[in-house]
């Protein structure tokens, strides 16, 4: 299994042997949603809360009398209706966080990124060494592989160079290999990958 290497010029300038137990995968849908549900919900803080009626300080008296007001019956100035009144079904601090096996997660991110090279999605490139971190470059990278939407940028190592030539383009999630997630992979419609980066996975997931 090959895939071809380019240059930052989008200039073919050899190919590379992918390992099939990493790139050659058949894509399992329901593993992928599933794994992402529980990333994103692994993200929520779940820290948000109100006061029921029952909590709320004070209202212990009956506001007026049952009868003969004219005015509505009330039993309590905290009920729902009233201002400064508690919440129905108010919401309370939860956990949202799901548990997701490490195999489940590994198979995931190898159907992800076997899915990215059977779609043709994968652009393998010699290294991104730029000579500045010029946002202009990584556009003009961009602009020759002629991709327009949203893209993930693999590298082997954290490159400050890198991460600063892509911080002003939209669109653009720069990604050391070794943060790798299955969202990111879904959500990025391409992908960009260095071949040291391409090296690391198959080394971690092989």
């Amino acid at each position: 299994m090959k895939i071809d290497v380019f240059n930052l010029e989008a200039k073919k300038v050899g190919d590379m042997e992918l390992n099939e137990a990493v790139f050659g995968q058949e894509y399992n849908e329901a593993l992928i949603h599933q794994v992402v549900v529980a990333q994103l919900a692994n993200k929520r803080q779940g820290n948000k809360s109100t006061l029921t009626r029952s909590e709320v300080r004070g209202g212990g008296a009956k506001p007026w009398r049952q009868k003969g007001t004219g005015r509505a019956r009330q039993g309590s100035i905290r009920s729902p209706q009233w201002t400064g009144g508690g919440v129905v079904f108010a919401p309370k601090q939860r956990d949202f966080s799901q548990k997701i096996n490490k195999k489940m997660r590994v198979a995931a991110t190898i159907s992800a990124l076997s899915a990215k090279v059977a779609d043709n999605k994968m652009v393998v490139v010699e290294n991104l060494a730029f000579e500045q971190a010029k946002t202009k470059l990584a556009a003009q990278m961009l602009k020759a592989f002629d991709i327009k939407g949203r893209v993930i940028v693999l590298t082997d190592k954290d490159d400050e160079t890198v991460l600063r030539a892509c911080a002003n383009i939209q669109n653009v999630t720069v990604c050391n290999v070794d943060l790798i997630n299955v969202y990111d992979l879904v959500a990025n419609a391409d992908c960009i990958a260095t071949q040291a980066a391409i090296r690391k996975l198959e080394e971690v997931y092989a």
